[in-house]
């Protein structure tokens, strides 16, 4: 059954629209224009396919429609809702029936059937008050600004059902949040109270891109069986919320943030114990999720045509899993720091050329750890406008040093309108299927799709 709370956010949205509509046939002329000036509809329709080159079918028909209402109350306050109804052809993605256990009960979607679901994607009230700029509601925040993969950006949880391949504000998912910013000490602080539970939506065992590394996914040897217990989520609404904070600040040209995030990670840890028997050995997974203390910043600044910018980050929990068959739990935890530097060129016109380096250190080292103490991570992304920035090709390649595997995403996309967009491109995965990225080497895809405003 779905959500009662979900149901009543889409349906109040539903209501907004139809009182508008009903305010505008009753009151006088100039009435009538004054509210419905108050009130703006839009809507975004995007549709994509993919096919699967080395399964030779198609992967991907999807279709979305995000039908976006806003309200100006006053010149400070306005009400912003956005829905969105999604649909799939095929069914390979998410398939049969999903269990959003990794989602809160308020923020679960409406399953319409196995290929088509709804939901309130955000729904807040924008407003000030005493100084301080208000968001209050369904929402995403945005901290990280690195391409192709997070580090800093891990206020909101992600949807891995097409694994990085969404575009981050879609993939993104908005929580109930408590957003407050205000000037203080020459800059701005931002304070986060996030009650809602929502967590990492990972792919259905089935799906395309199902993760099955052991980098991710503990193995069991041949012949083990293996017992998985249910997801352990928080259920306290007030004592397992999240918060954080950010400072920002521009001193002398460069752009400085100071975040600190105390949260559940969104990845489950995937805690393990043997049992010997007569009948044989079994090894019992209990995924649950830890609380870990983030602190981090970033940089950034502008020479000329060239733009430096980083993010660095300590995470005081961190696990690890481990092929130690004498490890009580199957998990190590660590410290980390993680960082990434970056390089911006546009010294020719129309043209972006970016290099990206992700690094992470654990503090903790042991015999079996999945992954490497360093693990190192590049990207390249190119870039290129032509015909006055309605043409648009770009190159996407990430590397991950440490297993050798990575990820080619060329791209071309065309604007025939102000409000249409059609774009076609490959997704080329390569390496070791133990690699993050050589799991989904039988993935290369094409992708044709097509984005317009209503």
């Amino acid at each position: 059954m779905p959500n009662s709370f979900t149901t009543v956010g889409i349906l109040a949205l539903a209501v907004w629209l139809i009182a508008a509509s009903a305010l505008a046939e009753s009151t006088p002329d100039e009435t009538k224009s004054s509210q419905l000036n108050n009130h703006r509809f839009s809507a975004v329709l995007e549709s994509e396919a993919a096919y699967g080159m080395a399964r030779d079918r198609a992967s991907k028909m999807e279709m979305v429609l995000d039908p976006q209402w806003e309200y100006r109350w006053s010149e400070d306050t306005r009400i912003t809702g956005i829905a969105r109804l999604y649909t799939e052809g095929f069914d390979h993605l998410e398939p049969g029936r999903l269990s959003q256990g990794e989602v809160a009960p308020n923020s679960r979607r409406l399953q319409l059937g196995d290929r088509t679901d709804m939901e309130l994607r955000e729904f807040y009230l924008r407003t000030q008050l005493w100084g301080m700029h208000l968001t209050l509601g369904k929402q995403q925040v945005v901290w990280g600004k690195a391409d192709g993969l997070k580090l800093l950006d891990v206020v909101n949880p992600q949807n891995f059902r097409e694994f990085i391949l969404d575009n981050f504000d879609d993939s993104r998912i908005p929580l109930w949040t408590f957003n407050a910013e205000f000037p203080v000490g020459g800059g701005n602080l931002q304070l986060l109270w996030i009650p809602d539970r929502t967590y990492h939506r990972l792919p259905q065992a089935g799906g395309t891109f199902a993760f099955h590394s052991p980098l991710v996914v503990p193995q069991a040897p041949p012949g083990v069986a293996v017992n998985l217990q249910p997801l352990e989520r928080p259920n306290n609404i007030v004592m397992d919320s999240d918060i954080g904070m950010r400072f920002s600040k521009f001193w002398h040209g460069w752009d400085l943030t100071v975040n600190y995030l105390y949260h559940y990670a969104d990845f489950p840890v995937f805690f393990q114990s043997v049992l010997l028997a007569p009948s044989g050995t079994t090894v019992t997974v209990n995924p649950r999720y830890e609380r870990n203390h983030l602190i981090g910043g970033s940089v950034s600044n502008a020479f000329g045509n060239l733009t430096m910018r980083g993010e660095a980050i300590y995470n005081t929990d961190q696990f690890v899993l481990t092929r130690n068959r004498g490890d009580d739990d199957g998990v190590i935890k660590s410290g980390e720091i993680a960082y990434v530097l970056g390089l911006d060129w546009s010294g020719i016109r129309d043209t972006l050329v970016s290099l990206q380096l992700f690094q992470s250190w654990l503090f903790h080292s042991a015999d079996g750890m999945v992954r490497d103490t360093l693990d190192t991570t590049s990207t390249v992304l190119l870039r290129r406008h032509f015909l006055n920035e309605t043409l648009e090709t770009e190159v996407l390649w990430l590397q991950s040093v440490n297993q050798g595997d990575g990820l080619v995403r060329p791209k071309i996309s065309y604007e025939l309108r102000d409000n249409l967009k059609i774009w076609t491109g490959f997704d080329l995965f390569y390496g070791d299927r133990n690699g993050l990225f050589g799991q989904f080497d039988r993935n290369d895809r094409l992708v044709i799709g097509m984005e317009m405003g209503l």
